[in-house]
């Protein structure tokens, strides 16, 4: 509906859209807990990379948007189970809301992969 990519390979670079704890018809995983949104959408997100040729390890950036109602030490936690190993750049931030009912979070993940695949026209 909206003409967006889960997620976009350009080169080494992979660029996930905003991602939420969906169940994969529009409705919320996981209400009321923030800490199991965040695991669930950052766990989307890193799948993502990862059928574009990425791994956690080439994860450089992260961000997450929380609801008035998120708890954002929840989502801190989240983020460090998932990604404490690889300590991305992160932002967080609250925000007025987010598209769709009973979501608290929303995050956007960068990667920026080792090598480029065979073949890849962006490397010399």
């Amino acid at each position: 509906m909206a003409g967006y990519a889960r997620a976009v390979r350009r080169g080494r670079t992979i660029v996930v859209s905003g991602t939420t704890a969906n169940d994969g018809d529009g409705g919320a995983l996981h209400k009321g807990d923030t800490g199991a949104q965040t695991v669930a959408a950052l766990g989307q997100a890193l799948l993502a990379i990862e059928r574009l040729g990425g791994r956690l390890d080439d994860v450089v950036r992260t961000r997450i948007y929380l609801t008035p109602d998120a708890d954002w030490s929840a989502a801190s936690r989240a983020h460090a189970q998932l990604l404490g190993g690889v300590d991305p750049a992160n932002t967080m931030v609250f925000v007025h809301g987010l598209v769709g009912e009973d979501f608290l979070v929303e995050v956007e993940v960068d990667a920026l992969v080792e090598t480029a695949e065979l073949g890849d026209p962006a490397e010399p």
